[in-house]
């Protein structure tokens, strides 16, 4: 292969060549005399005067002809010349590139396999996807899904053609979904290749769209569901009836409140995703923003016969960032302690300077008293509408993003979030910023 694509683009002839691969002989042949046309024309002059009259002079004259035609011919442009010699170093470099090796820089796992259907050659993306692959092995033994056996038939009875694409799913050690692509190499090699291309982020993205769009158009009908039969109460039976019409109100007034939290939280989440990776620039002082969450959620506490105790010593905590998202951030993990910690008539709010193996982070930690989260729910509490518990969720007036909001906004500053709970005593949510 790389002997062909030298002599076909070796010495002068390669920068001709370049772009120009479906020429004929003939518009080649003429593309060359008209680049050459006055250097041509100018030695045929010169020819002409010679023989018409033999002297020194016309001699002269036919070598300056010649000359100045040749001075004036148009020259390749620059680029083409830099092109042409950029290519031939670069077939130069690659006599010495095998096959496998081009194979072994594909970065989704490739396999090639012969007639038999024996394993030929895997690069090491498709090892380190699906463990050790040993020369010879059967691909039908290997991959014992309905979809690859069929696949990889197809592919043998074919022997060429177009290639063959099927969707092929593992569920261990991971869920994982390929997109494979059969082809054949070559025409009569007797050798064909499975390409994997790892569709899994891009459906786990479509299932979390699909999950919102179902979530979110639950979480309004139920408010809107609610009021259209207080509507349609208040205009019969209770048409008459002033304490059902205040009582029924105060109901329909409470669902729109909750509708507003939910649209509004909406597109919070949407402006954040928006720009992900955004880095504000000013300087935010941490816990002078925590005593205004405090001070501003007191209110709150106090109604739900919380003592909200504060552990603020120590500083400076600066981080570069933007404060009224980092407020969103306390507020909304403060709120969360007191509302789902209420049992436990306490809360903790800290913060610290934590520097452990040349890692400096400033740590806020709220901490509450309350029931607590079981092991299995904590690593998806931050998902969108995910709840523990649905009914006392509801009945706290959560929109179920909240904690959604909360990691988009951490992760545009460069910070995590850590969760630790133990049913029956509590929770700890902590914010880790890096300090420098």
């Amino acid at each position: 292969m790389h002997g062909a694509f030298a002599r076909k683009h070796s010495g002068l002839d390669m920068t001709d060549t370049i772009g120009r691969e479906d020429e004929s002989i003939a518009q080649r042949v003429a593309r060359r005399l008209y680049q050459g046309r006055w250097p041509l024309a100018a030695s045929a002059i010169a020819v002409i005067v010679a023989v018409a009259a033999p002297s020194w002079q016309a001699l002269f004259l036919g070598v300056a002809l010649v000359a100045g035609a040749t001075a004036l011919a148009p020259r390749r442009p620059a680029s083409e010349r830099k092109v042409g010699k950029t290519i031939a170093a670069s077939v130069t470099e690659l006599d010495g590139v095998t096959p496998q090796d081009i194979a072994s820089a594909v970065p989704s796992p490739l396999i090639i396999f012969d007639s038999q259907g024996g394993l030929v050659y895997a690069n090491p993306a498709a090892e380190d996807a699906f463990g050790p692959l040993l020369r010879g092995i059967s691909m039908q033994l290997k991959f014992r899904a309905p979809e690859m056996q069929e696949l990889i038939e197809r592919t043998l009875s074919a022997r060429a053609g177009p290639a063959n694409v099927v969707d092929y799913a593992e569920r261990v050690p991971v869920e994982r979904v390929f997109r494979v692509t059969a082809t054949s190499i070559g025409e009569g090699k007797g050798l064909f290749a499975l390409v994997f291309k790892d569709q899994s982020e891009a459906r786990r993205i479509d299932r979390m769209r699909a999950d919102f769009i179902a979530n979110a158009s639950h979480e309004l009908r139920t408010p809107l569901a609610s009021i259209a039969g207080f509507v349609e109460t208040l205009r019969g039976p209770a048409k008459n009836d002033a304490a059902a019409r205040d009582h029924f109100l105060q109901i329909m007034q409470n669902q729109t409140s909750r509708m507003a939290r939910l649209i509004d939280d909406l597109l919070s989440l949407s402006r954040l995703e928006m720009k992900p990776y955004f880095r504000p620039g000013t300087k935010v002082d941490l816990r002078e923003t925590l005593q205004s969450v405090i001070d501003s959620l007191s209110p709150r506490a106090v109604e739900a016969g919380v003592d909200v105790e504060t552990n603020l010593s120590g500083g400076p905590f600066e981080i570069a960032g933007d404060r009224d998202e980092i407020f969103q951030v306390f507020e909304n993990l403060l709120e969360n302690a007191i509302k789902y910690g209420q049992s436990g008539r306490k809360v903790i709010v800290s913060i610290r300077q934590e520097d452990d193996a040349g890692r400096s982070e400033i740590e806020v930690g709220f901490r509450d008293f309350g029931p607590g989260i079981a092991e299995e729910h904590i690593p998806r509490v931050t998902e969108r509408f995910y709840r523990v518990d649905v009914e006392a969720s509801r009945a706290q007036k959560g929109t179920g993003l909240g904690l959604a909001i909360v990691k988009h906004i951490l992760t545009r500053h460069n910070a995590r979030l850590s969760i630790k709970s133990e049913v029956g005593h509590g929770a700890t949510f902590t914010v880790h910023f890096p300090s420098r």
